[in-house]
């Protein structure tokens, strides 16, 4: 094996202490947040690093972001108990091209870490958990894959914007914010459960339906709503003063 160090970018000390047993005698070089693993990994040409993805400081996304924008050849394990379909979306969008990674839950079997490390880090092959692959697939169908501008609009409804408010954060009319909300139903199915209730009834809010729908895929969660509320709160500043 390599001589260089893995990097270890998680904050959890039990989650550390079990990957610094499960990987003896291999040098371990411990972090407890997404920004110390960064400054770590940059004094290498190739770093080797698992990170978890939820972290204080900067998150695993933003330290993969930061450390391939300097490292492209940096070869990742993300390592995390988060199956979310934002999270492989985030991950989809910034993956340099031809670069090797991996990405493993935490609820996997001893065997089962250690062969997707290997994986990685010594065969220089990309390793994709089996629980992540559906919905990677999920992602690259036409009638299920959101458009960035699909994503926008359902940030935006779990927010709690209005037609028309949304319509002047993204710069859209009336019919384009109608038109991306359709498109959202649909490849949610949220419109599905709408056509089997009673049609003479308001048995079903489809924008809800759709929110709700959207938590379970794992397109939103806790962690998102509160950074997307920060931007939102700047807008709303922003929409204010041209409106006055």
């Amino acid at each position: 094996m390599s001589h260089a160090p893995i990097i270890l970018a998680e904050d959890n000390p039990r989650d550390t202490d079990y990957l610094c047993q499960l990987l003896k005698p291999r040098e371990i070089l411990r972090t407890n947040t997404g920004k110390a693993a960064l400054n770590a990994a940059l004094a290498y040409d190739e770093p080797l690093v698992i990170s978890d993805l939820q972290m204080p400081e900067m998150n695993g996304i933003e330290l993969a972001k930061q450390l391939w924008a300097a490292r492209p050849q940096a070869r990742i394990v993300f390592w995390s108990q988060y199956r979310d379909e934002l999270y492989v979306r985030s991950l989809a969008r910034l993956i340099p091209a031809n670069t090797v990674y991996g990405f493993i839950l935490k609820d996997n079997a001893n065997e089962v870490v250690l062969r997707a490390i290997h994986a990685v880090f010594e065969e220089n092959q990309c390793w994709i958990d089996p629980q992540i692959r559906p919905i990677q697939a999920r992602m690259q169908r036409p009638n299920s894959s959101l458009s960035d501008a699909e994503y926008d609009v359902l940030i935006d409804i779990a927010l709690g914007l209005t037609d028309n408010a949304i319509g002047r954060r993204r710069y859209l009319s009336r019919r384009g914010v109608q038109n991306r909300l359709r498109s959202l139903y649909n490849k949610l199915d949220a419109d599905q459960l709408e056509q089997q209730a009673n049609s003479d009834t308001d048995t079903i809010n489809i924008r809800t339906r759709a929110i709700s729908v959207a938590f379970m895929r794992g397109l939103i969660n806790h962690e998102l709503l509160e950074e997307e509320e920060k931007l939102l709160q700047r807008w709303l500043k922003d929409d204010a003063a041209s409106a006055s």
